[in-house]
């Protein structure tokens, strides 16, 4: 039996998104940059958010310049309730609809449960948790709104999922409580045709995590994936 294949040079040969515009927090770099590329790859518009932005505008050029998209930077601290919304009314503002909603922004922690401080533990879950769930509903309302429905995703981890090595307490929480947020929002949003769905990748090649493959180069070519 001959089996057809068929080679797919870009994202935008599977899926198109010309006309739809999807926002991107924590998107400078890392798994939130790689996101924002594809998505301008498939003809979104793509304003991204993030703390640090001076690499986000610098993130912002790069993509334009490779996709030929339209890509926004604009300041966003998902620890902070009134940044998020104002990432979320600027991008409404300039692009005139919010189709698609990515959550990446989020805090690593990397201190064992007895020495935790909760002032860490409170910020850690502020900015991964709470400020996933303040930017979802925000855009979400804007979806509704507009009454054409929208797509949110949340960025999750298998931390939250299996846990993790020692010192990840806060973390492993607040991605745990994303999941869950997740289900929720799912099932609250859906009759406003708004789907919300969570991705939970596990340890990926980033700026963050070079150091791994440099330090344990046998053992991290076993779990540790290329963005």
């Amino acid at each position: 039996m001959a089996v057809a294949r068929v080679a797919l040079h870009s994202l935008s040969e599977l899926v198109s998104l010309k006309g739809r515009n999807a926002v991107v927090t924590g998107a400078a770099w890392g798994l939130g940059k790689a996101a924002a590329r594809r998505l301008a790859e498939a003809g979104a518009s793509v304003p991204i958010g993030d703390i640090d932005v001076v690499s986000a505008a610098k993130t912002a050029g790069e993509i334009s310049e490779a996709t030929g998209s339209r890509v926004l930077s604009a300041y966003s601290d998902a620890g902070d309730s009134a940044s998020v919304l104002a990432l979320v009314d600027t991008a409404a503002r300039e692009l005139g609809s919010i189709d698609i909603w990515v959550n990446n922004a989020g805090l690593p922690s990397s201190v064992p449960i007895f020495d935790l401080p909760e002032e860490e533990f409170d910020k850690v879950v502020a900015v991964t948790l709470k400020g996933t769930f303040v930017g979802a509903r925000a855009a979400a309302r804007h979806m509704a709104e507009a009454g054409k429905g929208g797509v949110i995703v949340n960025v999750a981890s298998l931390a939250g999922l299996l846990g993790i090595a020692s010192g990840q307490a806060a973390y492993v929480a607040a991605k745990h409580g994303v999941v869950g947020l997740t289900k929720q929002m799912a099932i609250e949003l859906g009759p406003h045709d708004i789907r919300v769905m969570s991705v939970a990748p596990g340890v990926c090649l980033t700026e963050n995590t070079a150091f791994l493959v440099t330090c344990r180069r046998e053992t991290s070519r076993r779990w540790v994936f290329p963005v």
